[in-house]
């Protein structure tokens, strides 16, 4: 087991199956020394826990949750290119989606679910720049929706 996936067991979550892409594209493509994960839904066993707009149907604490799942569906996908999360040197990028009902403005807390998660797994090399948008529907009426772009040790 890996490092990264030891650190995963002590905060009682395991690197799910890499989801199958719902269209025609792949849920992870390494381009030299990057990964670059395609935006991950928060499934859990090949469903969404919950639907709907973040703000009306779903509270910001159930999304910041959400989030988090989606971050950890992404190290599923980086890990399927990557063959293990202990090459990742650092998470560089982490573009985030929330589905979101008009009045509702807390994009960047829901966020914080994947980017704590990241931190938590990687320490200092999960520190990245990030992207919080507000969006009107997801796939799936999902409510979040995060991608990744990770950078391996050479």
């Amino acid at each position: 087991m890996s490092a990264a996936e030891a650190r995963l067991a002590e905060l009682g979550l395991t690197l799910p199956e890499v989801a199958a892409p719902l269209a025609a594209y792949q849920a992870a493509v390494r381009s030299g020394v990057y990964v670059y994960t395609a935006g991950q839904l928060p499934m859990v066993e090949g469903t969404l826990p919950t639907t709907g707009k973040v703000g009306a149907e779903v509270t910001a604490e159930e999304a910041k949750a959400l989030a988090r799942i989606s971050a950890l569906n992404a190290l599923a996908a980086v890990r399927s290119v990557a063959g293990d999360l202990d090459r990742v040197a650092r998470v560089v990028k982490v573009t985030g989606f929330v589905a979101s009902a008009p009045d509702f403005t807390g994009q960047p807390g829901v966020l914080n679910g994947a980017s704590e998660l990241l931190g938590e797994v990687f320490g200092e090399r999960g520190v990245h720049a990030r992207s919080a948008v507000g969006v009107a529907v997801l796939p799936l009426d999902a409510p979040v929706e995060v991608e990744l772009i990770v950078e391996l040790e050479g």
